[in-house]
């Protein structure tokens, strides 16, 4: 029997969503991740942000900061996304999530269980997990109770070093057989986008593409892309 050296057979067929039905899911939407670091003038454009389109989440991560650091930069970011009604998350640490009351946490691979998370947090807390490329830990996350799950970085970005790359088709894998939300993230902006949420993304986390710029054309122009419902 001869057998291709390149068969992978764990490999995911490109057009696997395509031979289902598809059901139904809401517009996918926007997920703002926060600048490595901020200031006081942040707020001001955060506030600017959503205002210019629709964004359905704002995560807060700062990294090399204390809990305590990050928590005095925190209070006015979070009074900002109240008032936007755009839910907040902090990102990696269940503790500070549950000193701000913050609507969430995302957890790294490294970060904690979405079972302690919920826990600590409560029934209506918004729990997303990291999944990377791993459809495995996906799974994984969903059945430990995760309310979403991140794939990525499926384009080149410089906001973090990353070491994987998933393909879109994952994205379509997962809205069909899973009814928890996913994620897209990765160097995403709005040329590239489209790939993205036509295999199925809920969500898009973007941060250079809306932060490095002005902020409202930004925001505006993943609006452009973005389903209207």
């Amino acid at each position: 029997m001869n057998i291709d050296e390149d068969f992978d057979p764990l490999a995911l067929d490109p057009d696997f969503a395509g031979r289902f039905e598809t059901q139904f899911r809401p517009a996918c939407k926007l997920y703002l991740i926060s600048p490595p670091m901020i200031d006081a003038a942040f707020t001001d454009r955060l506030a600017r942000a959503l205002a210019a389109g629709p964004v359905a989440a704002f995560q807060l991560r700062l990294k090399g900061l204390s809990d305590h650091e990050i928590a005095k930069l925190a209070e006015p970011v979070q009074r900002v996304c109240a008032d936007a009604d755009v839910t907040f998350i902090v990102n990696d640490s269940i503790g500070l999530a549950k000193r701000l009351g913050a609507d969430g946490v995302h957890l790294g691979q490294g970060d904690g269980d979405p079972r302690e998370a919920r826990e600590l947090l409560g029934p209506k807390a918004q729990i997303g997990v990291t999944c990377h490329d791993s459809r495995h830990l996906a799974m994984e996350a969903g059945e430990a109770g995760a309310d979403y799950v991140a794939f990525g970085a499926f384009y080149p970005t410089t906001t973090k070093e990353v070491s994987h790359h998933p393909e879109p088709s994952i994205l379509g894998w997962w809205t069909t057989v899973f009814e928890i939300p996913c994620v897209a993230i990765g160097g995403i902006t709005p040329a590239n986008a489209k790939p993205l949420i036509g295999a199925g993304a809920d969500f898009l986390a973007v941060c250079g593409a809306v932060w490095g710029g002005d902020e409202v054309a930004n925001v505006k122009a993943f609006a452009e892309v973005l389903p209207a419902k």
